[in-house]
This record gives C-alpha cells, sequence and structure tokens, in this order.
C-alpha cells in the first residue's frame, strides 16, 4: 500500500496523533573538553539532525542570541549550551563539517543565529525546506511535516521556554532533543520514497470564503 502525502497537512488534526519523543540518550555539552569528545563522535555518524533554540523575548525589537544547538544521531543527542561556551573550536569544527550531512529545518534563519555567535563557514547542510517541495509538499513547519510523513505529533509546548536557564528541565532536553532527531527522520524516509515511487501525493484545496478543506 502507497503511502498517502499532503501537499497541505491539516492542522487540526495534529492534536489527535501519537505524540513522538526521542528515547535515545541525551548529553548536555558545556566545555570546549565535552564540545570535542561530542563532536568526534557526531562526525562519525552517517547523518545527523540539527536545530537551534534561542530564550523568547517579549519585548519588541529585542532578539536574544542562539542559547543551544542540539545535533543528533539516531541513538544519541548531544545538546551544546552555547550561551555557556559560546561557539567553541569544536563547535566551529562541526558546524564547519563538509563530509557528514546535517539535516534541519529552515536552517538560512538558524545559521544566521549562528554566525552571530561567532564566524564560520557553512558545512555541509541540507534544509528539509527545500527537499520536501520537490515532491509537491508546501508544509514549512516541523510538526506539520513528521505529522504527514509519520501519523505522529511533536509537541511544541516547550518552544517558548528559557533556554538560557541555569540547568535546562528533562521536559526541554527531550523537546530539543526531538527535533533534530526526527529531521533524520523524515529526510531518510523522502529519500526513501523518491527513490521507491511508493507514495501518493493528495492536493488539499482550501475554500478561502469557507474556510472548508477538500482533497482533490
Amino acid at each position: 500500500m502507497k503511502k498517502i502525502l499532503y501537499n497541505k497537512y491539516d492542522k487540526a488534526k495534529i492534536s489527535t496523533l501519537p505524540r513522538a519523543v526521542f528515547e535515545g540518550r541525551i548529553v548536555v555539552v558545556l566545555t570546549e573538553t565535552e564540545a570535542q569528545k561530542a563532536v568526534d563522535y557526531l562526525l562519525a555518524q552517517p547523518i545527523l539532525g540539527v536545530d537551534t533554540e534561542t530564550r523568547p523575548s517579549f519585548k519588541k525589537g529585542r532578539i536574544n542570541q542562539v542559547a543551544l544547538l542540539q545535533v543528533s544521531s539516531h541513538e544519541v543527542c548531544f545538546l551544546f549550551r552555547l550561551n555557556l561556551m559560546g561557539l567553541s573550536p569544536s563547535v566551529i569544527r562541526l558546524l564547519e563539517d563538509q563530509t557528514v550531512p546535517k539535516i534541519g529545518l529552515s536552517l538560512h534563519d538558524d545559521m544566521m543565529m549562528l554566525e552571530r555567535r561567532g564566524e564560520f563557514n557553512r558545512g555541509n547542510f541540507i534544509d528539509l525546506q527545500d527537499k520536501v517541495k520537490e515532491i509537491g509538499i508546501e508544509d514549512l513547519s516541523l510538526q506539520k511535516l513528521y505529522a504527514n510523513f509519520f501519523g505522529q505529533r511533536i509537541s511544541k509546548r516547550d518552544q517558548l521556554s528559557n533556554w538560557e536557564a541555569d540547568i535546562l528541565k528533562d521536559k526541554q532536553k527531550v523537546y530539543a532533543a526531538t527535533d533534530a532527531w526526527t529531521c533524520i527522520l523524515i529526510y531518510e524516509e523522502l529519500l526513501r520514497l523518491e527513490q521507491t515511487g511508493d507514495y501518493e501525493l493528495i492536493k488539499v484545496v482550501e475554500d478561502v470564503q469557507t474556510d472548508t478543506v477538500a482533497e482533490g
């Protein structure tokens, strides 16, 4: 049976889906010594998922510096606390690496935020927003994409929490790791579907006047 995908996923359905949670090991990185070991591990992996978190600002015109860089393999996610350690040499080595594909979402924004912390040459990064467009998917959010591909929900409850807290809460760690990890899963499934053609894309037509959605 072919996998059914939608060019636009119905956001109203997401709350009814089972929750997707990263169940691997989560490691918080606070120093350059820890970062060196983490990066050595990560650059030995075949593929990585990446994301960043920034403490929300509720004052107009004020944008905080990126606080967290999360980089995940299938089994382990490292949380680099950039607000405490900055862009250390090992973190820059990771960001500049050209060998291991690093999958993320809206990477242009993430890269701009990271470059505010220090200079580096961008390595091998692949943006899911660009890739899904190739098969006709128009959604840009990670939550909608994961629901579309896997029928599961990514919780966004902790997105606006304090990412500069002295100690991150467990739920923050899981949230950050899940976002990075799911980027890998979407990308690998997208490649599989492109290679096998084992999917059907249903185009959703939105009725602006009645706010109803029809499948065609």
